[in-house]
């Protein structure tokens, strides 16, 4: 009688198909560890130079929304306070609604990092008379959990200031502070990383003209 042939596979093949799979699945596996790490770095520098590009468009808008009016010493005087390192103003722009919200007097001042270097916050106060009165005399600002970082990781930010001399022929000059008594020309806030990443969007100077030139004493009216 002849014997029947029975087909199959010995202990040692399949080990080797066995150890074949787990290497095919740890390699998979190393390639996709490596996709995803791969996309949350890309994604966290588009979010860094979104952050940092928003940044400098929202001092831009806040600058050019300035309101050069307050009711100060019982009249309405010019509401300017710019210093080194402080800017005190009156804004249409607001961080929460943008164009389209209440007035805001800004804060915008430098402060030490947490870890290092400097940072630039902003306070948004909702304007109304009797606060913009308060805060006429200057004073010191000062951060809270409400306010909002503009650029972290600085080795350095200061402000200066496009004024005109009382001699109208002389040009105009940056200055590093106002006595509030006349609005300047332009506005501009120097920047520089704390360390220089080539391979993100880095904090640069931003200058913004003020394009506002009614001085608050002159009476305007049609003759």
């Amino acid at each position: 009688m002849r014997s029947r042939s029975r087909a199959g596979v010995t202990l040692m093949e399949l080990m080797i198909a066995v150890t074949l799979l787990s290497m095919i699945s740890v390699g998979m596996l190393f390639a996709l560890r490596i996709g995803l790490n791969t996309y949350a770095k890309a994604q966290g520098h588009l979010m860094d130079n979104r952050r940092v590009a928003g940044a400098q468009r929202i001092l831009q808008d806040q600058l050019e929304g300035l309101i050069p009016l307050a009711p100060c010493d019982g009249g309405r005087t010019i509401f300017f306070q710019g210093r080194q390192d402080t800017m005190r103003l009156i804004s249409a722009f607001s961080l929460q609604g943008g164009w389209r919200g209440q007035a805001q007097i800004l804060e915008i001042f430098v402060i030490p990092g947490q870890e290092s270097g400097v940072r630039l916050v902003v306070n948004e106060i909702p304007y109304y008379p009797g606060q913009a009165s308060q805060l006429c005399q200057g004073g010191h600002s000062v951060a809270s959990p409400t306010s909002f970082v503009l650029a972290d990781k600085l080795a350095y930010c200061r402000f200066s200031y496009l004024s005109q001399p009382d001699d109208p022929m002389r040009p105009a000059v940056w200055v590093s502070s106002l006595d509030g008594r006349t609005l300047p020309q332009a506005v501009r806030i120097e920047m520089t990383p704390l360390e220089a990443d080539f391979s993100r969007l880095q904090p640069i100077t931003v200058t913004a003209p003020l394009r506002i030139r009614r001085r608050p004493e002159m009476v305007y009216e049609d003759r």
